[in-house]
Formats: structure tokens, C-alpha cells, sequence
């Protein structure tokens, strides 16, 4: 079938859908769910969505997609089980281990966390699927008893903590599978860069209102406190060459199909140098290193950088 039949076609589906679909407010009631487990439900792609008719509004649940989930067997416990969320203390007795090691496993990155929240001293606490976290249990009990992987000490050793990393992963991961647009998908991987990371990157001042006007909300957190919000600042923020390069090389991967498909108005023309003239960082090098230095023992793939 011809592209252009393709197209129309998808559009046309994508249209009825919207027609025959609910506000999230009411897909939560229908389901018999709260809405924060439908936030979670949208975000982890267990509840198709789609685009509203109308911009500036929310995305909507198809009907049918209701109508799916409600005929799984065992519905709603089964739903609500897969939206389960725990902390470092339950998981650890999903995995039956002590808290301390648990900690440590997360630290390497041998699981990612799903969503976080700041206690009154303003410390960070992770949330984990406990779904993830059985499928962790059974696939590599290895880890669960005995001395860690000599690579798993290493990380450990030199103090890194992949928890933070493994959490924007996630959410630029799914920002990027809930839209069609190529400038969405690039505004989600220049989120998590710092303004002169962003300007370096994207020398056009055009392009970046573009990125900013698009720039997902990856969390929900409005800390109240100064030293609150440096706290979410920095989980926000990529930390690290490798990370921040592997961002960069998504956001020039998406920024060539977006200027491709819809070029942004008042371009002023990019070069893709650095300013002084000297030639982009090898972003494909930075990719390799993340690679290699990123723990084997990851079971989220959604959460872990992916080769184009």
C-alpha cells in the first residue's frame, strides 16, 4: 500500500480512536483504580492512550482498551498487582534479602526505580515495581546470596549510584514511546541537560523554545523548600560524560528526522560543531563506553539506553 494510504489510514484510525475514548478521570473510575495507579499504568504502557482532537488537552483511553483490561482474568486484582509499587525495606523482602543488600543491587543498577519521593529531610526515597522485582528473584538468584560480581564492586566501589540514571532512562524512554512527533521525542532527551550542555548542542536559539515549549514533565514533584527543589533539580539533571553524551546523541538523532519532517521556523542553521569551530564529541564513542559501563544485571530494557 502506498505511504501516503498508509498515512491517511493511521490518521483516520487515530481520529476514531479519539472519538471513542474517555478522559483519564474517567478511565480510573471505570477500572476501579485511583489515579496515580493510572498515571503508572499509562507511563509503564500496561493502558494504551491517545491524542486528544483538540490541543492543550490531555491524552484520552480508547473505549476497546478499557474493554481489554477489564477482560484480563482475575481483573482488577491482577492489574493493581502489576501497578504495585514498594520501597527499599518491602523489596527486600520480595527478594529475600536484607535491606542493606538491596540497596547495594539498586545502587548497581541491577534494578531501576519507577517513581521517588523526598521525606522530611529531604532524602530520596525510590520506588520499585514489585513485578520488576520477582522477575529479578527468579531469573538471577545469583544475586541475591553470596559475594556481588566483581563488576557490580566496582561500581559500588567508586561510589556511583545508577538509581537516578535508571529513573530519567525510564521516563525520557517513556516520553519518546507516547509521541509521533520527532521534536517531542527530542525535547524529552534535551530535558535532562543543562542549559550550556542544551546551547552547545543546539546552537539555534529557535530550536531551543522549540525543545523548551515541548519539554516533557518527567515527575510530578513540587518541593516546597529551596533545598528541596535543588534536590529534584538533580535528579532531573544527567550526571556524568557518559550519560550526559548518550543524551546528546539521542537528541541529534531526533533533531535530524524533526528538521527533516518540519523544519523549525527561523532556523538559523545548525553545523553541529562546537562554538570555536572544533567538531561535535564522538557521541557514538560516549554510546559505547555507557554500554560497557552499564551493569549486565538490568532486567528494565526500557530503562537502559538502547543502539539506534
Amino acid at each position: 500500500m502506498p505511504v501516503g494510504l498508509v498515512r491517511a489510514e493511521t490518521v483516520g484510525t487515530q481520529e476514531a480512536e479519539a472519538a471513542e475514548a474517555v478522559p483519564l478521570g474517567e478511565a480510573h473510575r471505570m477500572l476501579g483504580i485511583r489515579p496515580r495507579e493510572l498515571e503508572l499504568a499509562v507511563e509503564l504502557g500496561a493502558l494504551a492512550t491517545v491524542a486528544p482532537r483538540r490541543e492543550n488537552h490531555r491524552r484520552r483511553v480508547p473505549v476497546a482498551e478499557l474493554a481489554r483490561v477489564r477482560a484480563e482474568e482475575g481483573f482488577p486484582a491482577t492489574l493493581r498487582e502489576r501497578l504495585r509499587l514498594v520501597g527499599a525495606r518491602e523489596g527486600a523482602g520480595l527478594l529475600g534479602v536484607t535491606p542493606l543488600r538491596f540497596t547495594r543491587l539498586a545502587r548497581a543498577g541491577c534494578f531501576g526505580p519507577v517513581r521517588f519521593s523526598l521525606n522530611r529531610y529531604r532524602a530520596v526515597v525510590w520506588l520499585y515495581l514489585a513485578s520488576e522485582l520477582r522477575d529479578v528473584a527468579e531469573h538471577q538468584p545469583a544475586l541475591l546470596g553470596g559475594p556481588l560480581p566483581e563488576g557490580l564492586r566496582r561500581i559500588l566501589a567508586e561510589g556511583e549510584d545508577w538509581r537516578p540514571r535508571h529513573w530519567r532512562n525510564r521516563r525520557i524512554a517513556q516520553a519518546v514511546r507516547r509521541t509521533d512527533d520527532p521534536w517531542a521525542a527530542a525535547a524529552a532527551h534535551a530535558a535532562v541537560l543543562t542549559p550550556d550542555v542544551l546551547e552547545e548542542a543546539v546552537p539555534d536559539p529557535a530550536e531551543r523554545a522549540r525543545l523548551e515549549e515541548l519539554r516533557p514533565q518527567l515527575t510530578t514533584a513540587r518541593p516546597e523548600s529551596l533545598a528541596a527543589r535543588r534536590v529534584v533539580r538533580g535528579l532531573l539533571t544527567a550526571d556524568g560524560e557518559e550519560e550526559i553524551l548518550w543524551h546528546r546523541l539521542g537528541l541529534t538523532l531526533a533533531l535530524s528526522t524533526a528538521r527533516s519532517a518540519r523544519p523549525c521556523a527561523g532556523r538559523c542553521g545548525s553545523t553541529g560543531r562546537h562554538r570555536g569551530g572544533e567538531p561535535a564529541e564522538g557521541v557514538e564513542g560516549a554510546q559505547s563506553r555507557f554500554l560497557r559501563k552499564s551493569p549486565s544485571c538490568i532486567t528494565d530494557t526500557s530503562s537502559r539506553p538502547r543502539r539506534s
